[in-house]
């Protein structure tokens, strides 16, 4: 009797332990995704605290190694269950506030180039925000999923100490020591100047990082230190080059949108640490650093821009890169995704690439996101790495709808060289017939003319137009179109802006609607900039001889755009732009030689297609 007594309480016993295993709450994965779990779809019941963790540097002069604020928000279950999951991170410099958008902020553009600008207005950041959140972003779209959330604020913002560097070193190592606490390797802290510790026993060690613009930027700044544990990466729309960013070929080119906007007004634009640390870190980092690397006067790269290129940083990268960008982004232009692209492919880093035709921002549709994190976060084998490597959205579709391809560019695309004929003044002939006697032409800089308004003249003085035959098929276009100038100017410097552009210029509009019908994917195709003083090198620019004649190439933006029968294609050169670019006392001239002047376009079928398109 108390033989079968006992036996009874060990069956009892492993039962409970048998039934407690059984209810234990799992992720749950199908079709290689994961699943939105109702017990962890509980919001009220989520826990979330902050903490801070220490860095292995000091930015703010105090010499105290800083320390950055991080959030958490996980599934009750990691307390109550000892349930481990993976992490979704996302570190910013925007979470506790902006500074004010006041006149004066930005860089005076009116003014000849090489000449030295006006001081700007400087502003302070009033810091918001309320512990223990630093930012909701991200939580219900994979807390519910199987994830732990986390959150930063960059150095030098919100309760983060440090200086904000804009893309200086420390804001790679920022988000390094988050991952190495996140896998156990070093301490957190429950306070900013504490000893008591805090420890992220809940993590599984797998961390994905995301986010769009700065946000997007710092996954790729992490994973160029090759931290162990971050495993895969989703940038969207980042910036991956900040001379990129604010320099264009040499030139002095703003963000779209943001005139006279530089690195040093972004710095004072994110600024929002310890108010007792700022004095510090304005002449330290804007006043001195900046000041002094930036050059508005010649545009040059230097080492001050290389070291916030993150192209020249990824060597030790191996996080599995999904990358997101917009064709018509003319803030963070396309270009910053794929040469990132390009070289993680080249590394041998798993990458894809998802490409929609709209503007600033725009992630991959959700199914791509899980199925890149369901695989390296979660260690699910859903064949993700065999997916298309490029994810396009055609013109006017949605986001969510995008067209796979082998990869980007269309590997089916081949150049094809196109050549200016007379007549730019009014409308020339853009063939591929090459012009073989010298033939000059020239333009008249005046920056009051928009480039939409030029493009839309039927003759100007201030621009040069060339245009294709119309087309009698669709024409592909996927890659990185490059324009080669031989130009002479009147002056010692002059602006250098291209453009390439869908003819006939759409602005209709709808009756029944009344507002215009014209979509993002219309008019403008592609475009670029240059300075001509830097024809020869990058890093070393020189005056130009007024009536000599020099030769510079450049890349125009990143395009993969179909071009609609009965459209043409049309090359416009002129020089001030005034969305981007200083805007110099009108009058330079640019002369251009026609018979040293092409461009080439990458087109799917290459000169087949195209040839047979304007027959």
């Amino acid at each position: 009797m108390r033989k079968n007594y006992k036996l009874q309480l060990v069956f009892t016993f492993f039962f409970i332990i048998t039934l407690n295993a059984q209810q234990k709450t799992e992720p749950v994965f199908k079709d290689g995704e994961a699943q939105i779990v109702e017990a962890f779809n509980t919001p009220d019941q989520w826990i979330r605290h902050d903490l801070w963790v220490e860095t292995e540097f000091d930015t703010d002069g105090d010499k105290k190694l800083d320390r950055m604020h991080v959030s958490v928000t996980r599934p009750y279950q990691t307390e109550t269950e000892g349930l481990k999951l993976p992490v979704i991170y996302v570190s910013s410099p925007y979470f506790a506030g902006v500074a004010p958008d006041v006149e004066g902020l930005f860089w005076n553009v009116k003014h000849e180039i090489g000449e030295q600008p006006k001081p700007r207005v400087q502003v302070e950041v009033t810091r918001t925000g309320k512990r223990p959140i630093i930012s909701n972003s991200h939580i219900k779209k994979w807390v519910p999923r199987g994830y732990i959330v986390v959150h930063s604020s960059s150095p030098g913002t919100g309760l983060s100490q440090g200086a904000p560097t804009v893309g200086g070193d420390n804001e790679s190592l920022a988000p390094k020591a988050v991952i190495d606490w996140l896998c156990g390797r070093i301490d957190g802290y429950t306070s900013p100047t504490g000893n008591e510790k805090i420890s992220a026993f809940w993590s599984t060690g797998k961390v994905g990082m995301t986010g769009t613009s700065y946000n997007g930027t710092i996954p790729l700044a992490a994973a160029t230190t090759g931290v162990e544990g971050l495993e895969a990466i989703i940038p969207i729309a980042p910036n991956t080059s900040y001379y990129h960013y604010y320099r264009s070929n040499g030139l002095v080119r703003s963000p779209g949108g943001y005139l006279g906007e530089d690195i040093d007004v972004l710095y004072d634009f994110i600024h929002s640490g310890d108010e007792s640390k700022r004095a510090y870190n304005n002449k330290t980092v804007r006043d001195t650093e900046m000041k002094n690397g930036m050059d508005r006067i010649t545009g040059d790269y230097n080492d001050f821009w290389a070291g916030r290129d993150y192209l020249n940083d990824m060597k030790p990268m191996k996080a599995a890169l999904l990358m997101s960008h917009g064709f018509n982004d003319w803030n963070v232009m396309p270009e910053h995704s794929y040469r990132i692209y390009k070289r993680a492919k080249e590394m041998g880093i798993p990458a894809q690439i998802y490409y929609h035709q709209g503007s600033h921002g725009g992630p991959p549709p959700m199914k791509i996101m899980n199925r890149w994190f369901t695989k390296y976060l979660h260690g699910i084998e859903n064949g993700v790495e065999k997916d298309p490597k490029s994810w396009i959205v055609r013109e006017n579709k949605p986001y969510g709808e995008p067209v796979p391809y082998v990869d980007y560019p269309n590997p089916d695309a081949t150049d094809v060289i196109l050549y200016p004929n007379s007549g730019g003044t009014k409308i020339g002939e853009l063939s591929n017939k090459k012009v073989v006697d010298k033939n000059t032409e020239t333009l008249i800089d005046d920056y009051t003319f928009s480039g939409d308004s030029l493009a839309k003249l039927k003759s100007s003085t201030h621009r040069l137009l060339y245009v294709t035959p119309k087309f009698t098929d669709d024409i592909h276009i996927s890659g990185v179109p490059k324009v080669t100038i031989k130009l002479a100017s009147s002056k010692p410097a002059a602006n250098l802006s291209v453009w390439l552009v869908s003819l006939p210029w759409n602005e209709e509009v709808s009756k029944s609607l009344k507002k215009r019908t014209v979509q993002i994917t219309d008019n403008i195709i592609t475009r670029g900039w240059a300075d001509p003083q830097n024809h020869a090198s990058l890093t070393k620019s020189e005056p130009l001889k007024p009536g000599k004649f020099y030769t510079i190439s450049f890349d125009l933006q990143p395009d993969d755009q179909i071009i609609k029968k009965g459209q043409q294609i049309g090359l416009m050169i002129f020089s001030s732009d005034n969305q981007f670019t200083l805007l110099p006392q009108s009058g330079t001239e640019l002369t251009i030689d026609l018979s040293e002047t092409s461009i080439v376009i990458p087109v799917v079928g290459g000169k087949k297609a195209f040839n047979t398109a304007i027959r």
